[in-house]
């Protein structure tokens, strides 16, 4: 049982690396009103944004963010608290 712990402990450290390099290479999302009025929903970015290094950035940050979660949860049940 210790093997388990020090492989979740290991990876969760990895992870919580890792989703915090995502964090910070991410550039602000805020468009605020002036996309309502320049209608930025509909554009060319707009729709191919998963397939640029933004959204390949924040698909991965979500990710990993679960992985995370997870693995929360897997640390708290192996150490029964």
């Amino acid at each position: 049982m210790d093997i388990v712990r020090i492989i979740l402990i290991v990876v969760f450290i990895i992870v919580s690396l890792i989703l915090i390099v995502l964090t910070m290479m991410q550039s602000k999302d805020d468009a605020g009103a002036s996309s309502t009025i320049t209608g930025g929903a509909g554009n060319f970015y707009e729709k191919n944004k998963g397939k640029t290094k933004e959204g390949r950035l924040k698909k991965w940050t979500i990710i990993l963010g679960i992985v995370f979660v997870l693995l929360c949860i897997a640390l708290g049940i192996v150490y029964g608290i």
